[in-house]
């Protein structure tokens, strides 16, 4: 074994320095802001017939896909940061293959919030 697979072995992380910048093609930003944290992706079933043939990350984004999952869990699965995922997840919805839908946003009700006062009332009295 030479003396540089003994300094950089294959679990070293100064070797994943590169792995990104070459999974997104050299682009630090995605195309689109579809991408959240909470966003939930799917893969499109079955994709479409003029769709390229996806990369192998994209095939494995696109496994982790088959069910709904956040951009943020399938970040942690592919073990990648969160906007190298999103620059992928662009190029996987700009051709067709996933669908991206953003979060709902839940607007607080007039009850809940009194319910909420009440509750911390009663916890500041304990």
């Amino acid at each position: 074994m030479s003396a540089l697979a003994r300094e950089v072995g294959p679990d070293d992380s100064a070797g994943r320095l590169v792995r990104p910048f070459t999974l997104t093609g050299g682009r630090t930003r995605p195309s689109r802001s579809d991408f959240t944290l909470i966003t939930t992706v799917t893969a499109v079933d079955p994709p479409p017939e003029r769709a390229p043939r996806p990369q192998p990350e994209q095939t494995r984004i696109l496994r982790y896909c088959a069910r709904p999952i956040a951009v943020a869990e399938l970040a942690a699965r592919l073990d990648l940061p969160v906007s190298v995922v999103a620059i992928m997840l662009c190029d996987l919805l700009e051709a067709g293959l996933i669908t991206a839908h953003p979060p709902h946003l839940v607007t607080p009700r007039t009850q809940d919030l009194d319910l909420l006062q009440k509750v911390r009332d009663g916890l500041g009295r304990l």
